[in-house]
């Protein structure tokens, strides 16, 4: 009597993640702070903005009221450079009406090689944002590979990528450890071989307010607020730093908060004519757009634009 073997007779496919991204998922993927620009995602402020009052700005950790027109006028302006430097720009869908902080899109996600991390935001007024985000990151087709959980936060502007093998993340105020050693696991697991760990100190809440990447090499920093071992591991992998001294820019004016267009060019907040010239003496090209307004939110450029494509570098 003859016996028909039974089984599917299949072998699963070898291929990995990464190398079928772009064939099934689309373009998305972001391994530095300063490879080419290709598509970010922002939220156009809406009426959620238009309630802040001289009364109620503080429970929302802004700085000041803030005039929508303007602030919309200001952020459009943004979003027009981007589109000059072959930028693709997409808007947050559906986001919530009560969170005038949504427009800080950089807290809200993480991007990486092979998708996005959607944050945790820290604070009770920005909890629930993340939910909009997720939504349009999947109608665009953007793989979500880790949504933080548990009793972790995190928010996207605690991390940093230096290179495809390096990211700093840092722990304070607006990212706990459980949250950071999600990321951590997320990223070892796509091949991030260096972790560098670090304080946010007292008196900022992200990376960005003291540290950014304007070229491949170089790193523009706040020294004060950096620490040694960072810095020194930085030192290591041959990053330049570069040294801002000017801390009423630094605070008032937000002249770290600039975006990488590419690398060794970048568009940053007006107003801030040391920090400018100090780009310039460096070899750094920039392009000035006003963010007076949206500062009034203690945000700028680099807080309201999550990267959802960069060339590898």
């Amino acid at each position: 009597m003859e016996v028909k073997v039974q089984g599917e007779r299949w072998f699963p496919a070898e291929t990995s993640f990464s190398d079928e991204l772009k064939d099934l998922w689309g373009n998305w993927y972001c391994d530095s702070e300063v490879g080419r620009l290709r598509s970010v995602l922002m939220h156009r402020p809406g009426i959620e903005i238009e309630d802040i009052t001289v009364e109620n700005f503080a429970d929302f950790r802004f700085r000041a009221p803030m005039n929508p027109v303007r602030a919309r006028r200001q952020q459009d302006a943004l979003a027009d450079i981007y589109r000059a430097h072959g930028v693709q720009v997409h808007y947050v869908e559906g986001q919530r009406e009560d969170k005038p902080n949504a427009m800080f899109m950089r807290d809200l996600l993480f991007m990486t090689p092979e998708g996005a991390i959607v944050c945790r935001p820290a604070i009770t007024a920005r909890r629930g944002e993340e939910k909009a985000v997720a939504r349009t990151l999947s109608s665009l087709g953007v793989p979500i590979i880790k949504t933080i959980n548990g009793d972790g936060f995190f928010e996207g502007a605690s991390a940093m990528w230096i290179n495809r093998e390096t990211v700093v993340i840092g722990t304070g105020s607006r990212t706990n450890e459980a949250g950071a050693l999600q990321v951590e696991r997320e990223l070892r697991n796509i091949g991030v071989t260096n972790i560098i760990r670090t304080q946010i100190p007292y008196g900022s809440i992200h990376l960005d307010g003291y540290m950014n990447m304007a070229d491949k090499n170089k790193l523009v920093i706040f020294p004060w607020h950096t620490t040694y071992d960072c810095m020194n591991q930085l030192l290591d992998l041959g990053i330049e730093l570069i040294e801002l001294p000017y801390i009423d820019e630094l605070k008032q004016g937000m002249s770290l908060n600039f975006v990488a267009l590419a690398p060794g060019k970048i568009v940053m907040p007006t107003g801030n004519e040391q920090t400018k010239n100090l780009f310039v003496q460096n070899r750094i090209e920039v392009i000035e757009v006003e963010m007076d307004e949206i500062i009034n939110g203690w945000g700028a450029i680099h807080c309201m634009t999550a990267f959802l494509n960069r060339d590898p570098i």
